[in-house]
């Protein structure tokens, strides 16, 4: 989670039903929703040495400027006495929520959840800014009309509006005019539901930005609102609006350099058929769920070193291809016939070694899985003497990586030729998640010819 500004602020804690044993503590937020708290003094008095387990479920508090905080799912980093002097105490917290006491209720509810990601913005390309300049450009007009909300129906049961805040300049001052606007995604459901309903369903939606800006973007600006929170506005009571920060992922300590020519595809390219690319995206997941993880620690940083990088893209394809297609030496019922003879011929004393060794003896191997993954695309990856090559480089170098044997030493990729592999696998990999969100062959066609990114990853 990108927090760009560090939160800090100091206040009183306490556990809840015991705000009379109030205790001084600083609420500090950093960037990728790392949440401490620090606190002078502990919560119980009595003596108990740091173990596994000494969790405190929740924490209330009050903080300046944001008055109540929410702290969920704490537990201690540093844990210190006084014996009478000053001692402070580290809590690592995974949730907060700010501007909520959630003190008397044992369960948190949400009736909507906003988040925005980084280069959302861009990658929709929709404004309500314009301005009009003269012939001699020495007078400008700037306007705004707000946006409607775009709102999409889930499969999940959840509806997913895409809706676009502003601020319109102040009219005091003569000296200058700013007119803002930031896109945020909104998750709303029917009946009031935990946070933990709501998460999955934003890191799959933040993995669909990633694919499409081709770049690992981090989601910020987590807001809620509950029913057991209100506020008043104009003698109207309405939800409060809770800021929510948790360490989401992914995330990188460098914020991306986003380029909207260099997306892989944008909002404008799937504008028409939008709720069923989300859908699409959504079932995705129940399927291929771990070749998806697979694909984004490759592209996401996750791996320091190349040959990490190169092996989980190798073990994402192979895990795709398993996933997506039923594929085997032979039909199932003569591999059992096969298999059944062998074991009638085995020794007994070798049959338990011999099940073992055939378990996944009907599978196909790694080179013909790749070499059907790139069958669809084969005319823009290479003739079939590169393909072959290609081949047969992502096999060695996996076997190498894998078993370091050192009959395969000289045969494994290294350096540039090694990246410029990963480079490939990366293209294939994006062309058949494209396939997965439905683009047709055309729709790909016309995004390979418009995409120079994607041309240069595919060499």
């Amino acid at each position: 989670m990108r927090v760009k500004e560090k939160y800090q602020k100091t206040g009183f804690f306490w556990l809840p039903g015991k705000e009379n044993k109030r205790i001084p503590g600083t609420l500090i937020i950093n960037d990728g929703g790392v949440i401490d708290l620090e606190i002078v003094g502990l919560f119980d008095e009595g003596f108990k040495p740091l173990v596994r387990g000494d969790d405190i479920p929740k924490i209330i508090g009050q903080v300046e400027g944001d008055g109540y905080v929410t702290l969920e799912r704490c537990f201690f980093k540093k844990k210190a006495y006084a014996f009478g002097g000053v001692a402070r105490s580290l809590l690592r917290v995974r949730r907060a929520f700010v501007r909520a006491s959630f003190e008397d209720v044992d369960e948190i509810y949400f009736d909507t959840v906003s988040f925005s990601v980084e280069g959302l913005d861009e990658w929709l390309g929709i404004t309500g800014i314009s301005v009009d300049f003269n012939e001699n450009h020495t007078e400008a007009t700037i306007s705004y009309s707000p946006k409607d909300a775009i709102t999409l129906s889930l499969n999940n049961g959840f509806l997913l509006s895409i809706v676009f805040a502003y601020n319109l300049p102040n009219l005091g001052s003569n000296t200058a005019a700013q007119i803002t606007q930031k896109a945020y995604l909104r998750l709303s459901s029917e009946e009031p539901l935990e946070l933990d309903e709501y998460l999955p369903i934003i890191h799959q939606i933040t993995s669909l930005l990633c694919l499409a800006i081709d770049s690992a973007v981090s989601v910020q600006e987590l807001k809620g609102t509950s029913p057991s929170i209100l506020c008043n506005l104009q003698n109207e009571t309405i939800p409060e609006l809770l800021d929510i920060y948790y360490p989401s992922l992914p995330f990188e300590e460098r914020e991306p350099s986003i380029d909207k020519f260099r997306m892989l595809f944008t909002y404008k390219d799937i504008e028409k058929n939008a709720q069923s690319i989300f859908n699409n995206w959504l079932m995705a997941y129940e399927t291929i769920r771990p070749a998806l993880s697979l694909y984004f620690s490759a592209v996401s940083g996750s791996h320091r070193y190349m040959d990490g990088r190169f092996l989980a893209l190798a073990q994402g394809l192979e895990t795709y291809h398993r996933r997506t297609n039923m594929d085997t030496l032979m039909e199932p019922d003569r591999f059992r016939s096969v298999l059944a003879y062998l074991l009638r011929l085995c020794p007994k004393e070798h049959r338990v070694w011999l099940i073992s060794r055939l378990r996944y003896g009907n599978e196909i191997s790694l080179g013909q899985r790749i070499k059907k993954i790139i069958e669809p695309y084969k005319e823009i990856i290479g003739n079939n003497k590169e393909r072959t090559k290609l081949i047969r480089s992502i096999v060695d170098t996996r076997n190498y990586f894998t078993h370091f044997s050192e009959e395969l030493e000289s045969r494994a990729s290294r350096g540039s030729e090694l990246w410029s592999i990963c480079q490939k696998m990366e293209a294939i990999f994006q062309l058949h998640l494209l396939e997965q969100l439905g683009f047709d062959n055309t729709q790909i066609k016309d995004l390979l010819s418009n995409n120079y990114k994607l041309e240069q990853k595919l060499g």
